[in-house]
């Protein structure tokens, strides 16, 4: 086998904004996503998959809000909910995935590791929640949620339109605790699903234990560190626009094809990306690449294989 490759799938690859969810729709969209992997596969490619899990793991959780008020089903806790998402995204993933393999004639064994990722406690995201999870809501719905389910809402500015998202803390990726498993299984050939949904945020207490940690994890900087862990060479970062771009939407907009990571860390720390969007991937292909890696590329499913998107460097 060849080069070690992580993509981090958007939450798009499986649910589009303008849909209900349904796992009819789930499933078109996740076999269309893998069709874009085929040219890394046949190039060889050690491949590794992460996903998001916005859209799934809020509509998971309000699932279980519904249970609990409607049936007196008890909630699950935040961290069960994105395991539970990680395992049925990375089941429709696999399934997917071996479709569109065998439709191409390629041999290779495809595994789905629940993935938990250790954070600290004492992050400071916990005092400022910032990861969108759900679907997007009017500002009336988000006003009624947020006093009946005690949610906190942040605006959503989309090239589809507007409105309110659910968010939630977002603490920063220390370890994949499971990163030498994945490592062995790519290097032997299999496709490894993990780190889905950023990972089950997890923490040491005091006498060594491992407790569950209330949190969603950013999967752009979860699959950065997996991708460091590992000793990928490249690590792609997928989402819905095929490149990024500086002054996004404004008559001096530019985008950026090859850029270095000083570059893209100074226009960063400029505020030209936004907090809760583009900024997290921009983080994570940057700690990659002056990490050691030797390519990040942030770009759509579309442009994989053909050279396009941002590709980032030394």
């Amino acid at each position: 086998m060849g080069r070690t490759i992580v993509v981090a799938l958007g939450g798009n690859a499986l649910l589009r904004g303008n849909q209900k969810g349904t796992v009819e729709e789930q499933i078109a969209n996740t076999l269309d996503t893998m069709e874009h992997l085929v040219p890394l596969l046949k190039d060889g490619a050690n491949l590794v998959i992460g996903h998001g899990n916005g859209p799934q793991v809020g509509n998971i959780l309000m699932q279980q809000a519904a249970g609990e008020e409607t049936f007196a089903v008890p909630s699950m806790p935040l961290d069960v909910c994105v395991a539970e998402s990680q395992g049925s995204i990375g089941y429709m993933i696999e399934s997917a995935l071996r479709t569109v393999m065998k439709k191409h004639g390629i041999q290779r064994e495809v595994c789905c590791l629940v993935t938990p990722v250790l954070v600290d406690k004492q992050d400071k995201a916990f005092a400022n929640p910032t990861k969108r999870v759900g679907k997007i809501y009017t500002k009336e719905e988000a006003d009624a949620l947020a006093k009946n389910q005690g949610w906190i809402f942040k605006e959503e500015v989309r090239t589809t339109g507007s409105g309110w998202r659910r968010v939630v803390p977002s603490p920063k990726p220390i370890e994949v605790l499971n990163a030498s498993l994945v490592k062995r299984l790519a290097e032997d050939g299999v496709i490894v699903i993990a780190a889905g949904g950023g990972g089950i945020p997890v923490a040491y207490k005091a006498d060594k234990t491992l407790e569950p940690i209330e949190a969603v994890i950013d999967k752009d900087s979860a699959n950065s560190v997996l991708a460091r862990e590992i000793g990928a060479e490249e690590f792609y970062i997928l989402t819905d626009v095929p490149n990024v771009y500086i002054n996004f939407r404004q008559p001096d907009e530019k985008k950026l094809e090859h850029v270095t990571a000083a570059e893209l860390a100074d226009y960063s720390v400029k505020g030209m990306f936004g907090e809760g969007n583009m900024a997290p991937k921009i983080q994570a292909a940057v700690d990659f690449v002056q990490a050691g890696g030797k390519v990040s590329v942030i770009t759509d499913a579309n442009s994989l294989g053909t050279n396009g998107g941002t590709r980032i460097s030394k």
